[in-house]
């Protein structure tokens, strides 16, 4: 394995971890994978990862948690946060404990291949004047950065929205399907 690149992939998806690795296999890397943050240290001790991929959801955990412990446990390695629920505060949240780049899905292994590549900022960016927020993307980024405050657990954040646990799960469903 002396020079290959190492990449693990922490994804509760098994379908989409399974094609993610055989992708990432084809283009030389060597790949583990793990459904959620448990074995994460047991796993990056024996395989020692040099890029990783980490889902933002993993069931009922926050994949917040592997950037942090990954970070930890190498500061080196390149982490991708991927997530089908994106907002401003988990975006800064993942950067902020390490993680190299975030990325909405779907992105393929193309993009996440850049992203490994872009370890600095650019300074020279476009700032575009965005059109004033809608209240549906206010309201999405309170309930996902009320859900980041609480770990991801539905019912905390659902008591802290004030509203009922289902009515919750039904805007996050909504807002994943649409």
């Amino acid at each position: 394995m002396t020079g290959q690149r190492r990449l693990l992939i922490v994804e509760d998806d098994a379908n989409f971890a399974r094609t993610l690795a055989r992708s990432f296999e084809r283009r030389g890397y060597a790949v583990a994978t793990l459904p959620g943050p448990e074995e994460l240290e047991r796993v990056v001790a024996a395989f020692r990862p040099d890029h990783a991929v980490v889902d933002l959801r993993l069931g009922g955990a926050s994949g917040l948690t592997c950037v942090a412990a990954l970070h930890a446990l190498d500061a080196a390695m390149r982490i991708v946060v991927l997530t089908g629920f994106a907002s401003i505060a988990t975006a800064v949240e993942a950067i902020k404990l390490g993680a190299t780049n975030y990325l909405t899905k779907p992105a393929n292994t193309d993009d996440i291949e850049a992203a490994f590549a872009r370890v600095d900022g650019d300074a020279d960016a476009t700032i575009a004047v965005a059109p004033p927020t809608s209240i549906k993307t206010l309201e999405w980024e309170h309930i996902h950065q009320t859900l980041a405050d609480v770990d991801f657990n539905i019912s905390e954040a659902a008591r802290r929205l004030g509203m009922h646990r289902r009515t919750l799960a039904r805007k996050l469903d909504k807002r994943h399907m649409g």
